[in-house]
């Protein structure tokens, strides 16, 4: 990675970090705070699907602060090795971190690490399960 790229990639990250702070937590109800209706059985689980979502989306938005983090302190700490991938030592394609500064890892490392052998989806059918 070029030196001179450092600049503009800790302030992409600052800047995505900022947004995500600005965003904020979503709203996960707890059951005493909702209402009962006449139609509660049928609210019910959409209720529970909004606080999945939720909290499934305030993990993921965690989640991506902490990257941020992480990536800021390579930053700090060796900027020259930011860029490069953390398995296998090549670098990460430009394109790949100017879309996610925070990536630690290069295109082929993040398949292998996601388990989808040779870049294919991995879903089964149902013929796989032997039913």
């Amino acid at each position: 990675m070029d030196p001179s790229d450092v600049p503009a990639l800790r302030q992409v990250l600052l800047a995505t970090r900022s947004a995500l702070e600005a965003e904020g937590p979503a709203r996960v109800h707890a059951e005493s705070e909702v209402v009962p209706s006449a139609n509660d059985e049928d609210e019910a689980p959409h209720r529970e699907m909004d606080q999945s979502i939720a909290s499934a989306r305030n993990r993921a938005r965690a989640d991506r602060i902490a990257a941020i983090d992480q990536a800021l302190a390579r930053l700090a700490d060796d900027s020259d090795a930011f860029g490069v991938c953390s398995t296998c030592g090549d670098d990460i394609a430009p394109r790949r971190l100017a879309l996610m500064p925070f990536v630690r890892l290069c295109v082929s490392c993040q398949t292998a690490a996601d388990g989808a052998p040779g870049g294919r989806h991995t879903r089964k059918k149902v013929t796989d399960y032997g039913y």
